[in-house]
């Protein structure tokens, strides 16, 4: 007689091994001890093995108990991811892409994978910015499907993230009318003039640095802020000067392009994580598209 898995008593054993308990279960459960106690010798009687054993009044995972609660764990991910899949549905149907954004990716690139998708197929996009820790905890939990970041984060060690480079933008330098005679002798110009700098952080910062330290420029960073947006505000106000890559597609009337720094890039990637069900948007995505400036 075949027998089936009961995922009550998987879910209330994956509850007491979590939780270190069956006291700490019930409470956190809001159920009687009785009961998880009875669930569990349900478990341990279909598998034919003891789950736990007592020792010094604490409840261990034996060696079947610890198998267990890996399954265990992977099936309720795989559950969850298997509803977040199933939500990427609009109520008309169409496929739902959620794509995170750092708020230091210029928003040219955002609008090029948006209006990619929009080509592979009649889709709803959302699109979250925040911090790359934040977005990478959303990755991995499915909330989103692809991630637009200008560095390859650590998570990318992990041999269920992957990630491709879309493009290498040459950063110019741009500043608001006042100062115009910057072009003369561009880069030397720019010797102990004002910055509105990307946050430390951030890679481009750091090659921007490298750069100016090599051709012997003193800046003075006055602002400093990851939200491009924000940095072609202050930019314009003629708070200071500011670098962005040529995607940014910065308006001549608002700010001048004073020049391109040689040999310095802003590299942009486009990340997602392993799916047993995979958004097909967000995977023809990850295989094909690039962006050529």
């Amino acid at each position: 007689m075949t027998q089936w898995l009961n995922y009550h008593h998987l879910f209330y054993f994956q509850a007491i091994a979590t939780e270190g308990g069956i006291a700490r279960a019930a409470e956190k459960l809001r159920i009687g001890q009785p009961t998880l106690s009875s669930q569990l010798k349900q478990l341990e009687a279909m598998v034919g093995k003891p789950l736990f054993e007592r020792r010094n009044r604490k409840l261990l995972l034996t060696e079947a108990g610890r198998a267990t609660l890996d399954y265990a764990n992977e099936i309720f991910r795989l559950g969850d991811e298997m509803l977040e899949v199933l939500k990427d549905q609009t109520p008309e149907g169409q496929p739902h892409l959620q794509i995170g954004a750092l708020d230091s990716v210029p928003k040219g690139v955002i609008l090029s994978i948006v209006m990619a998708a929009y080509k592979i197929s009649p889709c709803a996009v959302s699109i979250l910015e925040g911090k790359g820790d934040e977005l990478f905890r959303e990755l991995r939990a499915h909330k989103i499907d692809l991630i637009v970041s200008n560095y390859p984060s650590q998570a990318l060690e992990e041999a269920q993230v992957f990630s491709k480079s879309i493009a290498k933008l040459p950063v110019s330098v741009y500043g608001s009318k006042k100062y115009v005679d910057l072009k003369r002798s561009f880069p030397k110009s720019l010797n102990g003039k004002p910055f509105v700098f990307p946050t430390s952080h951030s890679k481009l910062r750091h090659d921007l640095n490298h750069y100016f330290k090599l051709h012997g420029i003193q800046t003075v960073p006055i602002a400093e802020t990851q939200d491009t947006s924000l940095q072609k505000l202050l930019a314009e106000h003629g708070v200071g000067l500011a670098p962005f890559s040529e995607v940014e597609g910065v308006k001549e009337q608002s700010l001048i392009r004073l020049g391109q720094l040689e040999d310095v890039f802003e590299e942009i990637w486009l990340i997602s994580a392993h799916r047993k069900l995979e958004n097909q948007i967000a995977a023809k995505l990850m295989k094909s598209f690039s962006l050529r400036c």
